[in-house]
């Protein structure tokens, strides 16, 4: 029987929820990714992933820094209505570009609120600054490809 080690392509059913046990996501679609420290997953989730099995499952609870990281202040703005897409609805994602250093690289934000010719726009993921319990179980394990670990992860 085949175990989960480095250079392994693992499949997991999975869902998310908060510590309460309200659901955030209910894994529509199962994660496939390379293991072995490429960060297809979180490094928690990995961490309990080594050595398991087909059929095996975990519980992982992840602290905000272990997950989508701390909510940041800075990742919000605010812009004029005009300049923005429309029509314009909160809730809404609207791709925007930050500059880091040289570098210019694509941000989502989210539309939180709109009044008096303004929009509120939160580049935060969703679930930035909560913990959260991953609940994952291994359907499917097999050795990944030399392409594969070039690229880092499974390629389709």
């Amino acid at each position: 029987m085949s175990h989960i080690e480095k250079n392994k392509v693992v499949t997991l059913r999975y869902n998310l929820t908060d510590p309460d046990g309200n659901m955030l996501d209910e894994g529509d679609q199962p994660i496939v990714y390379l293991h072995g420290g490429y960060g297809g997953v979180f490094l928690p989730i990995e961490n309990a992933l080594e050595g398991k099995s087909v059929g095996d499952s975990i519980t992982v609870k992840l602290q905000p820094n272990d997950a989508f990281g701390e909510y940041d202040f800075d990742l919000m703005q605010i812009e004029a209505v005009e300049n923005l897409p429309q029509p314009l609805k909160v809730g809404m994602m609207i791709e925007g570009e930050t500059e880091e250093g040289l570098e210019e690289s694509a941000v989502f934000y989210t539309v939180t609120e709109i009044a008096d010719g303004k929009a509120v726009l939160d580049g935060n993921h969703p679930l930035s600054g909560m913990a959260l319990v991953f609940i994952g179980a291994v359907t499917d394990i097999r050795p990944a490809t030399a392409a594969e670990i070039e690229a880092g992860e499974p390629v389709a």
